[in-house]
């Protein structure tokens, strides 16, 4: 019975991807059809089929083969608006992974499909780059979204700087180069990150960055090319996307300044408790350096928070010319990539169990009971056409020699 109900759902997956099937009146009633209420994670409401607005068409899916119950769901450890990540052992291979699961329901009632396929889009993309967290597979079940992820276990940049409030400058230059070197391979891909900030760069177990959260990248910027949609994090806008001006992969350039700036004094340049006040002084206040940091470094951070992005340090030559400056002279950029660098921290995490870097009001949380249940425990009651065209194309696995 289970192998039929899996075989019907394919079919239907099948019938419900051909634009020609779907023109057909009856095929379309019964797409259309309102699903009776079901089971839900997370307290969300059923909400209606997408309207064709709301539809992302990225191909057929493939047939996935993956299904929640392959795992053991063991501990909350994040939360998003959207869902949690958790940490997973799979039980055919033993590896521990983080698995992203996202709300259907949560994501369309926001309007957030293109923000949540272009965060599976780049990382598809990302398949040999040290310093970005890596993609297995994702699969999707009637109600919700899987992410396979590389699990990272050495904690948020953000949650050491806060311990430690600020680091000294060769600790400080070894993660903003980590960070500019996966910068400038997006940029290579022609991805815009935008949303740079401590909270999305966790360190590995042995203290090497990797950024995560690609759900804000833009796709598809040409060198040259510009985007003008307001998003980000407060702290880290750069002055042109507080304007509303068109803006291009400089902005990355003006977050890693950010984020350098924090890691050397403790809190963001142009700081307010007050959003609009420090928004004002994003615009408009000049940037002032105290003089505790090497003159290399005050003129990286001049470079890189300049306001006028044309002549914003990248501006001309994009990573080429983060990697030449000065600040970055004790670095050898081949070795950095190798991960022949000794990183200046070492969380000094035991195994994967080992969940001391993670905020504990993630970890007492208890893991949702329906995250693990098969999918065809709701296939009977779930809107067909929203898990067939809204996220058209989610379901992936990577070919087996697509990772290093």
């Amino acid at each position: 019975m289970k192998q039929r109900r899996m075989g019907l759902n394919d079919f239907i997956q099948k019938l419900a991807t051909n634009s020609y099937a779907c023109k057909h009146p009856e095929v379309h009633s019964i797409l259309n059809m309102n699903p009776p209420p079901e089971p839900e994670l997370m307290n969300a409401n059923p909400s209606p089929p997408p309207s064709p607005s709301q539809q992302i068409n990225l191909g057929p899916s493939s047939n996935p083969h993956a299904k929640p119950s392959d795992f053991n769901f063991l501990k909350v450890i994040g939360k998003g608006s959207f869902g949690k990540v958790l940490l997973a052992l799979h039980k055919n291979d033993e590896k521990f992974y983080a698995v992203k699961v996202l709300q259907k329901k949560a994501i369309l009632k926001k309007k957030e499909e293109k923000h949540i396929m272009s965060e599976r889009n780049v990382l598809l993309k990302n398949v040999k780059h040290p310093f970005l967290v890596g993609l297995h597979y994702s699969f999707q079940t009637a109600d919700k979204l899987y992410f396979v992820l590389d699990y990272i276990n050495g904690g948020e940049l953000f949650y050491h700087l806060q311990r430690e409030r600020c680091f000294l400058e060769p600790r400080a230059r070894f993660y903003a180069a980590e960070i500019a070197s996966a910068l400038g391979y997006l940029h290579s891909l022609n991805i815009v990150y935008r949303d740079l900030k401590p909270e999305n760069i966790l360190l590995d177990s042995q203290g090497h960055i990797v950024l995560t959260d690609f759900g804000l990248c833009k796709e598809n910027i040409e060198p040259n090319g510009t985007t003008s949609t307001f998003c980000g994090t407060p702290e880290y806008l750069a002055p042109e996307v507080l304007h509303k001006q068109p803006y291009d992969r400089t902005v990355d350039w003006w977050c890693l300044g950010a984020v350098l700036y924090e890691m050397l004094y403790g809190l963001p340049p142009f700081y307010s408790r007050n959003t609009a006040e420090m928004y004002d002084n994003i615009l408009n206040k000049p940037l002032q350096l105290k003089p505790n940091i090497s003159n290399s470094a005050r003129h990286l951070l001049e470079g890189l928070l300049q306001k006028d992005r044309t002549k914003r340090l990248g501006a001309k030559d994009d990573f080429m010319e983060i990697k030449v400056h000065i600040f970055f002279s004790p670095i050898n950029w081949d070795d950095l990539n190798a991960k022949k660098l000794t990183p200046p921290f070492n969380p000094n995490v035991t195994g994967p169990n080992d969940l001391r870097h993670f905020d504990p009001e993630f970890t007492d949380e208890p893991v949702p009971g329906s995250i693990g249940q098969s999918p065809d425990s709701t296939l009977a009651s779930a809107s067909i056409k929203e898990a067939a065209e809204a996220f058209l194309g989610f379901s992936y696995a990577p070919s087996v020699d697509s990772f290093l």
